[in-house]
Parts: structure tokens; C-alpha cells; sequence
């Protein structure tokens, strides 16, 4: 009851008149007292996908979250794979500072997030919260990595990467398969209930969301974090009736599935924002939304990351530009559109101080919240840079260096899931060398025109940050089991991941 009495007394001094208006009143009783935190994650969902960011699939849910807070139209993800963009949000640190650089793909038991790093859920624990991780960890599974390990008090979920959203299919479910399905099943990625597998029936997605009501419920009395990862819209492309049948008019079997996938996934955002309300709690709990990357380029045209070029793996816009909205109200604007590049890394920083504790010093995002309270005329991020063996990206305001191997071939990315290259081959320069790209994203989101040869001196500059960026990383601490060719914007290429 402590916590809602400090929320009391913090209204009472409002009423009396210690705020000069309605606004300010509100401002005052929020920041008395540590909000409640929830992170909902989506799993490759697409800049393009959600009605929220303009797609084709309608997100009513994720649009109101949007209209009560603040929505990024450059929000990033630290890394365009989904174990180091975990990594980095859990940590506030790029990947390539601890050696993350790559998806573990069958090292998962090996290790994961690096000991040395302090995650979001280890500070919040210490500020007096109650910690709980629901859904897709995928950053360790060994002796000491487990979610209970890395600050949560309760943890319901997945370690790997993904697993089947359904185990006892009935009449209108519906599942499009692609190559690699048949390795993240059910058997293979069992549910845990702490340390120990289960037997989940329910429709993954819907199980998580339940899960995540029941910790908001049980919590309700003191100030709790939420992580919640949902798998969804990952692969396995497997919907229940329910979210099938709102979509009959799409005729190919990805999209359709994809959609429904996407649609499961706004109804949870809805039913836990439905639990902050039923329980009192609405303004009482910053909620924050993202992906972890683009969508899947794999899945046969499934999902969507117009306009941006490029997906999921890929340092082009639509491998790490992703949705991003953040709502905290009395805390943050409401119905704000903002267009300033934000980071996941952001996201530690900003829920660690509006808790009242202090990031360690080798936290590298922004606090958004005191970013958002200053003027818009300053970029929040001098520059944001990404990393993968040799290729890398580097974005400054209205600038994005590419820099990415050359390749005259081209690999069948339907069969990525199932192909990786032997452990222990090096991610270097190939033999063809490498394109160095530029692109004005405040006029060309959709990275169309290199305009690397007229501004060679942007060029230089942007060259000449990454490196000094990169002498805080060190060698990645497992290869890329992922290397592959394909074509991008008309360029063969290699990438790693």
C-alpha cells in the first residue's frame, strides 16, 4: 500500500495548490513516486507492417499507446539481428562492446550476454521494483545467463529463438511454412516456468499476454518492471482461427498468417494496457514499445518494411529502423510525433533515472524523457553506429554511411535458417573489396541514391567517427554462423549476422 499512498499524498499536495496549473499539478504527483515499467517487444516486426506506421495491417492498440505518448519516426535498434539487440537493450551497450556481435545460432548453451554487463532488470531490482520477464530471452542459457540470473524475480518463456505458437492445432488455425520451421518447434524451444519446461497449450502469444496481466495484477501495490518479449510476428508463421479469419480476402499464405501474427500481437498490447486501467494503474506506468529489428527478408514476402530498403540482418533502413513508441503520461507529451533518431540503447538510461536510481557510467544511450523536455532543434544522438564484421553503418542527423562487402553471387535466403556456415570461419573484407554508400535520409528514407561521390568530405567525416567508435569495441566472442550473398538496391552483397 506504500505505493499508492506516496501517489496520494503527491495528489493532495497538488490540490492544495503547488502546482501553478492542471498540467503542472499532474507533473507533480507523477514524478512523487516510481513509475511502474513495462517493455513490450515485438520479434521482427517491419517499420511497414502496423497501421500505426502507415502499413496494411490495422494495429488499433499500438495507434492509442501511440496517441498517449510519445511515437519515434526514427526510433533504431542497437543491432539488425535479434540476440545482440536484446543484448544491447538489456545492457544500454552496443553488442560490440562485450563481443555480441552475432546471433549464437547453436552456442545458445555456451554462453550469452556477457557477466560483466549490469541489465535494465539488475538496476530496477536494486531501486525497490519487482522484476518480471515474460516471453523470448535468446541471450544465454548457460550456468548464470538465465533471465533469473540477470536481475528477474520471475521469468515465463522461451531461451532461444523461436518456438511454435501452437501445439494442439484445431479447424481455421493456420500455418505457412518456411524453410528451417521444422528446428524451432516446441521440442526444441521448450516454454519454462522459471528453470523448469512446461506444457503450454495456450496460443503463445496469448499465454504471454496472460502472463504479463497476472504479474500487473499480482504487483499492483508496489512499483514492478515488465519485460515482455513476444515472439510474435516471428517465424513460425502460425495463427489461431480467431486471428486468421480477420484477414480472408489476403490470398497468400505468408501475408495472411504474417497479419494475423500481427494482429495477435496488438491484441496483447491492448489487454495489458486494459489490466494498467482495470487496475488503477494507467498513469502510473511508463509503457514502452519497439522491435528488436526489421522484418524477415526469408519468409516469401510476408511482412513489410516499406518504404525503407533492405530487412532483418541487413544495416539498410529496414533492418534497424523499427517501430518505437513510448508512453508515460504526466511524464511525457502526448500525441507527440518525433523525428530525431532515438536508440534502444535510450532505453535504460530513461527507465533507470525516471525510477530514481543512476545508469552506470557505461550506459551509452540518452535519457529521453529530459531529451523530449528540451527544445527540438538539437539532435538526441551526435551519431548512432552499428557494427557487423566488416560491414557497418554510421548515421548523423540527415546522413547514413553504409559500408558493406561486395558480392557477385547470390545465396537462396529461403533456406537461411537452415544453412549456416561451420563455427570458427572469420566475417572479413572480401576479395571484391567493399561499397561505400551514402545516403541524405531526410530526402531518400528509402537509401535509393548513393550520393557518396558528391560529398566525399561527409564521406571522410562519417568514416572518421566509426573508427573512433570502434576502438571501444572488441573481437566478437563467437564467429557468424550466417554469412550470406544476396542483392540489395540493385548491389550484390555480403552480409553477417
Amino acid at each position: 500500500m506504500k505505493h499508492r499512498l506516496i501517489a496520494g499524498l503527491a495528489a493532495a499536495a497538488a490540490l492544495l495548490g503547488l502546482a501553478a496549473c492542471a498540467a503542472g499539478g499532474d507533473r507533480l504527483a507523477t514524478a512523487a513516486r516510481q513509475p511502474n515499467v513495462i517493455i513490450i517487444l515485438a520479434d521482427d516486426l517491419g517499420y511497414g507492417d502496423t497501421s500505426a506506421y502507415g502499413g496494411p495491417v490495422p494495429t488499433p492498440n499500438l495507434e492509442a499507446l501511440a496517441a498517449s505518448g510519445v511515437k519515434f519516426t526514427s526510433g533504431y535498434a542497437a543491432a539488425a539481428v535479434c540476440a545482440p539487440s536484446r543484448a544491447a537493450l538489456m545492457s544500454g551497450r552496443s553488442p560490440t562492446r562485450y563481443g555480441f556481435e552475432f546471433n549464437p545460432v547453436g552456442r545458445d548453451e555456451l554462453t550469452g550476454l556477457a557477466l560483466t554487463e549490469t541489465t535494465v532488470a539488475q538496476l530496477m531490482k536494486r531501486a525497490g521494483y519487482a522484476t518480471a520477464m515474460v516471453g523470448k530471452w535468446h541471450i544465454g542459457q548457460a550456468a548464470g545467463y538465465h533471465p533469473l540470473d540477470r536481475g528477474f524475480d520471475s521469468y515465463f518463456g522461451l531461451q532461444g529463438g523461436a518456438t511454435d505458437y501452437i501445439t494442439r492445432p484445431a479447424d481455421g488455425d493456420i500455418s505457412a511454412k518456411v524453410y528451417g520451421d521444422a528446428m524451432t518447434t516446441r521440442a526444441a524451444f521448450p516454454v519454462y516456468r522459471g528453470r523448469q519446461p512446461v506444457d503450454e497449450p495456450r496460443y503463445l502469444t496469448e499465454a504471454f499476454t496472460e502472463e504479463a496481466r497476472g504479474f500487473i495484477r499480482a504487483n499492483r501495490d508496489r512499483p514492478f518492471f515488465l519485460y515482455l518479449a513476444y515472439t510474435a510476428p516471428h517465424t513460425p508463421l502460425q495463427a489461431t482461427s480467431k486471428y486468421a479469419d480477420r484477414f480472408p480476402n489476403i490470398t497468400s499464405p505468408y501475408k495472411r498468417a504474417y497479419a494475423a501474427l500481427v494482429s495477435s500481437l496488438d491484441d496483447g498490447i491492448g489487454e495489458v494496457m486494459a489490466e494498467l486501467r482495470a487496475q488503477g494503474l494507467e498513469r502510473d506506468t511508463v509503457v514502452i514499445f519497439l522491435s528488436d529489428n526489421g522484418c524477415a527478408g526469408y519468409i516469401n514476402g510476408g511482412c513489410t518494411n516499406a518504404p525503407l530498403e533492405g530487412a532483418k540482418a541487413t544495416p539498410w533502413e529496414g533492418g534497424i529502423r523499427v517501430p518505437f513508441v513510448i508512453s508515460a503520461p504526466g511524464r511525457l507529451p502526448a500525441g507527440r510525433v518525433e523525428g530525431r533518431a532515438v536508440s534502444s540503447l535510450d532505453i535504460l538510461p530513461t527507465v533507470v533515472r525516471m525510477a530514481g536510481a543512476t545508469p552506470p557510467p557505461s550506459a551509452e544511450g540518452r535519457d529521453l524523457a529530459a531529451a523530449l523536455a528540451g527544445g527540438r532543434s538539437s539532435a538526441i544522438h551526435p551519431a548512432l553506429f552499428w557494427r557487423m564484421g566488416p560491414n557497418h553503418a554510421v548515421r548523423e542527423g540527415r546522413w547514413k554511411l553504409l559500408v558493406v562487402n561486395r558480392s557477385a553471387v547470390q545465396d537462396d535466403l529461403s533456406r537461411i535458417l537452415g544453412s549456416p556456415v561451420p563455427d570458427g570461419v572469420q566475417a572479413t573484407i572480401g576479395p571484391l573489396g567493399q561499397w561505400v554508400l551514402l545516403f541524405d535520409l531526410q530526402t531518400d528514407p528509402g537509401e535509393t541514391r548513393d550520393v557518396a561521390a558528391r560529398n566525399p568530405d561527409v564521406v571522410k567525416r562519417l568514416a572518421g567517427r566509426f573508427d573512433q567508435w570502434d576502438r571501444g569495441n572488441v573481437a566478437p566472442m563467437f564467429t557468424s554462423r550466417r554469412q550470406v550473398q544476396t542483392e540489395i538496391g540493385g548491389r550484390g552483397v555480403q552480409l553477417f549476422n
